[in-house]
């Protein structure tokens, strides 16, 4: 078992434990998992299906074919949709959660948008997304290149050690600064945001609306 591996289980219990002191969890609350995986590579895939004691509750959303995710968790309502409108009434579910899916959905304003949608179909929400400035880029591992480099270049050296499956839409990396101003554009207030640390750094954000 690799260190970046251990980091992530590490960090996502953390961030689980963060969610489960902030949010009220019983049998009616209605939760939306917004970005699950169908194929699981790791055992802290869809954390939130794995942990959440109420599996009919949730409703999972995502842009991939759902016939895995289904298989593995009968209980749970799974929704494929087009990537951009979510597909529910407004204030439809009590929280929505996101677990580093913000950073995958494409450009800046696709990101907005992300937001307005978490924002309106749900009551209150649990987000997390990597910081940019992290001296590690957390999917390639690649230290300080992302944040110093422009992102063309990081493409070209990332393609160049075989990780061109990390190249153009994959990621679009964010600051503190810049998330609150995505998240004002959104129309989003009355948000808080956790800074979660690993050897002083802070390595991902929690942004959260109770």
């Amino acid at each position: 078992m690799d260190i970046s591996y251990k980091i992530s289980a590490w960090n996502r219990n953390r961030k689980w434990k963060i969610f489960t002191t902030l949010f009220r969890i019983d049998e009616n609350v209605k939760i939306l998992d917004i970005g699950y995986q169908s194929i699981e590579y790791r055992d802290i895939d869809n954390y939130l299906e794995k942990h959440y004691p109420y599996p009919e509750k949730i409703t999972a959303l995502g842009i991939e074919e759902p016939t895995n995710l289904m298989k593995k968790y009968p209980k749970i309502k799974t929704i494929r949709y087009d990537g951009i409108t979510f597909p529910f009434e407004n204030k439809e579910f009590d929280i929505g959660w996101s677990n580093a899916v913000l950073e995958h959905v494409g450009d800046r304003n696709t990101q907005i948008h992300f937001l307005k949608e978490i924002n309106r179909v749900c009551k209150s929400f649990f987000i997390t997304t990597p910081n940019k400035f992290f001296p590690v880029e957390i999917h390639t591992k690649i230290p300080l290149l992302h944040f110093l480099l422009p992102e063309r270049w990081f493409d070209i050296i990332i393609k160049l050690i075989g990780k061109s499956w990390a190249t153009g839409n994959y990621m679009r990396l964010c600051s503190k600064k810049e998330l609150k101003k995505m998240l004002a554009e959104a129309g989003i207030t009355g948000y808080k945001i956790i800074e979660n640390k690993l050897f002083l750094f802070t390595i991902d954000f929690v942004i959260y609306k109770i």
